[in-house]
């Protein structure tokens, strides 16, 4: 692989059901190497399903060797023990991530569904026709998740792309490296 490829992973995380894709980033367009889930809704045990995340997140970045990971926040809901649980599976994907010394990059919802669609408050279905229109592929189940982790590493992709006039910035201490004397 070439120095301007990467492989991005991207995450949807939950207790119930966790979504994800792979992309390889070359040039101007990502391309589709996976997507899928790991569904835990049969196993009763919280903590097990927490242990199937880990094992699923080191699993697929063992196959795919991504060189990022792209996840997706955990929204703000009334439910604090939604919340809670979300959390619970992001922590342990990042946890997986961590383990491999693969950098984490975190979206909100919000914005994976800018990037993607240019609405922040798109829906699944329309994230999910973007996507597969434009890395021409089809899904074959309903289930939305698979793309809703492929939409974070497709977001990161775009959030991470050169602008093409050299001003690009991975942060606000980057921008304050590279600009010196724009800070008074």
């Amino acid at each position: 692989m070439s120095s301007s490829e990467r492989i991005i992973l991207g995450i949807d995380p939950g207790t119930n059901i966790m979504g994800y894709g792979i992309i390889k980033a070359t040039g101007k367009d990502p391309v589709l190497m996976n997507l899928g889930i790991s569904d835990m809704r049969k196993i009763k045990d919280p903590y097990r399903s927490l242990q199937v995340i880990f094992k699923d997140v080191i699993e697929l970045i063992d196959r795919y060797h991504p060189d990022e990971l792209a996840i997706e926040a955990p929204f703000f809901g009334k439910n604090v023990q939604s919340m809670l649980k979300l959390g619970r599976a992001q922590g342990v994907a990042i946890a997986a991530a961590l383990s491999r010394d693969i950098p984490i990059f975190e979206y909100s919802p919000r914005k994976i569904k800018m990037a993607i669609t240019g609405k922040g408050a798109a829906s699944k279905e329309q994230v999910a026709d973007i996507l597969q229109r434009t890395l021409h592929f089809s899904l074959e189940s309903k289930n939305m998740d698979a793309t809703d982790g492929l939409a974070a590493a497709v977001c990161h992709f775009y959030q991470a792309k050169p602008s093409g006039n050299g001003n690009s910035f991975s942060s606000w201490n980057d921008f304050l490296n590279k600009n010196p004397g724009r800070l008074k």
